[in-house]
């Protein structure tokens, strides 16, 4: 059996329950795939993004709905080494990706303030430009569960905010353009268990600031996020829930006991009916 018939079945079979049921759990909850769609699968190149490839792949071939994808490689100025990882990785796992070449890393090589903040948005911007040549109607990213629960921590604790990583978004500056993100469900842990088991070795950060940094502190390593991380993982040692609950929170909002909230044009604070809502009270607090 070729390696990657080996490694389709474990996404279906040995990682049914961890993977493959939370992958379909949150595409459906989240109706993130309809008929008719064509959609960019985005591959970083990184484990999450290659297993994201994987089971769209899945999707397609055993699934009730009936779309299109592309498999997206947007090389934004990877050393020769990175770039010819990808390669291997995807005619090992038969991802057949669509390659296309940016300056993203040069652009921002100069950059001192949030070098990766830029180069995220400038990524996306690319991305949605190609898929849309390429007749997508929809972008795949590859975030996953730990993603979410860490962006709901941060906006928390450092932005005073409660918000999180949405599983959809329309496209604000590229209009018909959708965004999904299907591993939304799937843990990290999970992903790394299923690439370990495999022996498969996939890019981390491949940018040059991160090379030429490499062994001292880099943004990533003292970022917030891994922050997050951190501080996740200590509360899976203390409870198996408490991840979940996280999660969980962004979708029970009760604004009945929230002091106030914005949907970026308007404001509301409890005060301004505050009296008017203590006269019409029928459950006693």
């Amino acid at each position: 059996m070729e390696k990657y018939k080996e490694i389709e079945r474990s996404i279906i079979k040995t990682y049914r329950k961890s993977i493959w049921k939370r992958f379909i759990a949150g595409i459906n909850k989240y109706e993130m795939i309809k008929d008719g769609d064509k959609i960019g699968v985005c591959i970083s190149g990184g484990k999450d993004s290659m297993l994201m490839a994987k089971c769209i792949q899945e999707v397609r071939r055993h699934g009730t709905v009936d779309f299109d994808a592309e498999y997206i490689v947007m090389d934004p100025g990877y050393n020769s080494a990175n770039r010819r990882k990808i390669e291997e990785n995807a005619e090992l796992l038969n991802i057949p990706v669509h390659i296309f070449e940016t300056d993203i890393f040069n652009s921002v090589a100069n950059v001192t303030q949030s070098p990766c903040y830029l180069c995220a948005r400038m990524r996306r911007g690319y991305l949605y430009k190609e898929a849309a040549k390429l007749g997508c109607n929809k972008i795949a990213l590859g975030h996953h569960f730990d993603d979410v629960i860490e962006t709901i921590l941060m906006g928390m604790l450092y932005g005073a905010q409660i918000q999180t990583m949405m599983p959809k978004l329309h496209s604000t500056n590229h209009p018909g353009m959708e965004l999904i993100r299907p591993m939304y469900m799937v843990r990290e842990r999970d992903i790394i268990a299923w690439a370990n088991r495999h022996g498969l070795e996939f890019l981390r950060c491949a940018c040059r600031f991160t090379e030429e940094n490499y062994g001292a502190e880099t943004e990533e390593s003292s970022s917030k996020r891994m922050e997050m991380k951190k501080l996740i993982s200590e509360f899976r040692r203390i409870s198996p829930y408490i991840d979940m609950n996280i999660f969980n929170s962004v979708q029970n909002v009760n604004l009945t006991t929230i002091i106030g909230y914005h949907d970026n044009e308007t404001t509301y604070n409890f005060l301004d009916d505050y009296d008017e809502r203590g006269t019409t009270r029928r459950t006693p607090q």
